[in-house]
């Protein structure tokens, strides 16, 4: 408290001086109106900076909630183009376009998640997302991002859940090129996870470096018209049955972040049309 006191002392000039200069100031700018306005207008650009720069850093951190709003906004998008081409299949496959069909079938249903584990460095690489059987996640759905394919849901925890990503070599898509009707199959070969082989494709098929591929819609994961890639060149060596393509993925694997899980709602009833069909033609086999 001595100490204190000695300092006060000690520099009571200084302070003296000061309380008499910030007197002066505002005495100077309270009785004289231009220097009011000088002084205000210095006040107001220096509250506009500390503004805009507050403004920026909460912009920041604000930017995972925009991004967020994008893709739920993006998905919402994806589902309506979907129904879209849903409605249009329908009225092509209808002798009378003016016959009542569903105005609004809404097969797929689309839930956002993010990516908290990914690897993309395997043979067999795997992706966890933080969304599970307690967000209406099962196996077998489809998972996309807004640039294409990630991969399969194979196991479900209640707010987890496993996927298996397209880079592993268990993975096989049903895909074709768009405005081609020859159908095959899209796997990893395990090297470069930017690129994928499109093979099983007819022999005396012909494609074009950079046609788009896209999924076939042959099953009940993802739905048809999904962008995956384009064709890079063709591999008439990689077998000698088939035609392959190599094909260079839209979606970089390397940086996830979130993603869509896409449910089917024919799903089950499809399943068991086909098991009804496999049940039949067993019952035909032993009749013979």
């Amino acid at each position: 408290m001595r100490n204190l006191i000695l300092f006060f002392i000690r520099y009571s000039s200084v302070f003296l001086l000061v309380i008499y200069i910030t007197i002066g100031i505002l005495l100077l700018v309270e009785n004289n109106p231009y220097q009011r306005h000088l002084y205000l207008t210095s006040a107001n650009s220096v509250s506009a900076s500390v503004y805009k720069t507050a403004n920026n850093v909460s912009g920041y951190f604000h930017l995972k909630n925009i991004n967020e709003e994008l893709a739920y906004r993006n998905t919402e998008l994806e589902s309506e183009v979907l129904d879209l081409r849903q409605r249009l299949r329908d009225l092509s496959a209808t002798e009378d376009s003016l016959a009542p069909f569903d105005a609004n079938p809404s097969r797929y249903n689309f839930t956002l998640a993010h990516v908290i584990n990914n690897s993309t460095r395997h043979r067999n690489n795997y992706i966890t997302i933080d969304k599970g059987a307690l967000d209406g996640i099962e196996p077998e759905m489809g998972v996309i991002d807004h640039n294409g394919i990630i991969g399969i849901v194979e196991i479900v925890g209640p707010r987890a859940s496993r996927i298996i990503s397209l880079l592993n070599d268990q993975f096989r898509l049903s895909c074709k090129v768009k405005g081609y009707d020859f159908v095959g199959s899209l796997v990893w070969d395990g090297k470069n996870p930017t690129e994928a082989i499109l093979e099983e494709l007819p022999r005396h098929s012909t494609f074009n470096k950079g046609d788009t591929v896209i999924t076939s819609g042959y099953s009940t994961v993802f739905p048809e018209g999904i962008l995956v890639g384009t064709v890079l060149d063709g591999l008439k060596d990689y077998d000698e049955n088939f035609y392959a393509l190599k094909v260079k993925l839209f979606t970089n694997h390397e940086a996830l972040s979130t993603v869509t899980v896409v449910k089917d709602n024919l799903r089950e009833e499809l399943k068991k049309l086909d098991a009804q069909d496999t049940d039949e033609n067993n019952q035909t086999r032993k009749k013979k």
